[in-house]
C-alpha cells in the first residue's frame, strides 16, 4: 500500500469517473442486464458447441451479421444463413471458442454489447459487437459485427479478489483498493496471455485509492474503457465458477481488511481453486488479510508452516484512527495460525513463494508476485504437456 494522504477530492474524482462510465447501467434494471447477459451467453454456447437451436434463441429472425471474409470488407450474412453453419454432427462438442462479455451499454429497450471471443488453439482473438433490442419483452440480437487479430491469450483465467469497503470499519474514514496493486499485477497477467476477472463481496463498482495519473501504468489503465468497466462491474461470489480459474489474487489497499477474510463464499471459492483444481493462492500488501482465515479440508489453516509476506503490523501507526478500526492484525494473526511472516525494509520488493502460495509485502511487489505466479502456472502447463505426449 502506498503511504500517502487520502484526499476527499480523490474519491470524488473516481466517483465522477464511474458515474460517466456506468451511466447506462444506472438506467438499466437488474432484470434487463441479466436478460441481456443470458442472450449473449446463448450466443457463446451455441457458437462454441455447434448448437443452432440455442443460437436461434439469441438472434432475432431478421438479424443481420457483418463479418470478415477475404477480399470482402463488408460481408453481410442473414441470421438464417449464419444458423445453418452451426447444424452439424458435432452438436454439443466444444470447438475451443471461449467467450466473455467485455462491456454492456444499454438504455430502455436498446443495448450495445462488446464481447471477446478467444480461440487459443489458433492464437486468435475476436471482438464481437452486438446490437440488441427488447422486442415483446425479450432481448434479442438484431445485429452483429466482428473483427479478429492475432493473440497470445491462452484462455486461462485469474481471479482477483477485492474488497467492497468504502470506509474503515464503522467510521467515516475513507478507504479503497490500491489502484497500483490492481494494474501492476493485471498488466503482467494479460501480457503473458491470461484473462483476469474481478470479484468483490458486494459486486459492482470498487472504491479506488492511491491513484497517480502521472504514473504511466496507472494512466494506461485509468483511461482504458474495458478495464474500467470491469472494475466498475465486479462480479459477486455467486457468479464465480471456481473450476474456471487457475489462481486467485487478493489485492490490497487498507479496505482489504474489511469484508473479505470472513466472507465464507470467497473462502469457499479460494479453497476449491487451491485444493480441487491445483490452483495458486496469492496476496499482496493488506490483501494478505484475505488469506489469514483460510482453512484446508483437514482443518489446518492454509498459512500453517508457510512463509508469508504482506504489510507488516510493525509498519502501521497504532495511534492513527484507521488502525484502531482494523478487525485483526495481519502479522500477529498469520503467526497465530502457524505461519512465518517475513518482510523487508519499507518500499523494498519482498516476495515469498511457498508451494502454491505466493505473497508480497507492498504495491512495489505486485508485479513480481504476478511474475512468480506465471512461472508456476507455466511450469504446471509444461508438466501437463509432457504427460500428454
Amino acid at each position: 500500500m502506498r503511504r500517502s494522504t487520502l484526499l476527499t477530492g480523490f474519491y470524488l474524482t473516481i466517483t465522477l469517473l464511474f458515474s460517466a462510465a456506468l451511466s447506462a447501467n444506472q438506467t438499466l434494471a437488474y432484470e434487463d442486464k441479466a436478460a441481456i447477459t443470458q442472450t449473449i451467453e446463448q450466443y457463446f454456447y451455441g457458437s462454441s458447441h455447434s448448437d443452432a437451436d440455442t443460437l436461434a434463441q439469441a438472434f432475432h429472425p431478421d438479424a443481420l451479421l457483418y463479418l470478415e471474409k477475404a477480399n470482402t470488407p463488408l460481408w453481410q450474412v442473414s441470421a438464417k444463413e449464419y444458423l445453418s453453419w452451426h447444424k452439424d454432427k458435432n452438436k454439443g462438442r466444444s470447438n475451443g471458442r471461449i467467450g466473455r462479455i467485455v462491456q454492456i451499454d444499454a438504455n430502455d429497450n436498446l443495448a450495445n454489447v462488446k464481447a471477446e471471443i478467444l480461440l487459443p488453439g489458433k492464437k486468435l482473438r475476436y471482438i464481437d459487437m452486438f446490437l440488441l433490442k427488447k422486442i415483446d419483452n425479450k432481448w434479442q440480437i438484431i445485429s452483429k459485427s466482428a473483427a479478429s487479430a492475432d493473440s497470445n491469450n491462452n484462455g486461462q483465467r485469474i481471479l482477483f479478489i477485492l474488497s467492497s469497503a468504502h470506509f474503515h470499519g464503522d467510521s467515516d474514514l475513507p478507504t479503497g483498493v490500491s489502484f497500483a496493486e490492481i494494474v501492476n499485477a493485471y498488466d503482467e497477467f494479460v501480457t503473458a496471455g491470461y484473462s483476469v476477472d474481478f470479484v468483490s463481496p458486494n459486486g459492482g463498482a470498487l472504491p479506488l485509492a492511491y491513484i497517480n495519473t502521472s504514473e504511466p501504468m496507472q494512466k494506461k489503465y485509468l483511461y482504458n474503457a474495458d478495464f474500467m468497466y470491469a472494475i466498475g462491474n465486479t462480479l459477486t461470489p455467486t457468479q464465480i465458477k471456481p473450476e474456471n480459474y487457475r489462481a486467485v489474487h487478493y489485492v490490497g489497499g487498507t479496505n482489504a481488511m474489511y469484508g473479505v477474510a470472513d466472507n465464507t463464499a470467497l473462502q469457499r471459492i479460494s479453497m476449491e481453486i487451491y485444493e480441487q483444481h491445483n490452483g495458486i493462492i496469492s496476496a499482496v500488501c493488506h490483501g494478505t488479510a484475505g488469506i489469514a482465515h483460510l482453512r484446508l479440508q483437514n482443518g489446518d489453516y492454509l498459512v500453517k508452516d508457510k512463509r508469508i509476506s504482506g504489510y507488516p503490523d510493525e509498519y502501521e501507526n497504532p495511534d492513527r484512527p484507521y488502525f484502531k478500526q482494523f478487525p485483526f492484525h495481519i502479522t500477529k494473526t498469520i503467526e497465530q495460525r502457524g505461519g512465518t511472516f517475513l518482510y523487508s525494509p519499507r518500499g523494498e520488493v519482498h516476495v515469498e513463494v511457498d508451494g502454491r502460495i505466493v505473497t508480497g509485502q507492498n504495491y512495489q511487489s505486485s508485479a513480481p508476485v504476478a511474475r512468480a505466479m506465471i512461472k508456476i502456472l507455466q511450469a504446471q502447463q509444461n508438466h501437463k504437456t509432457l504427460l500428454y505426449f
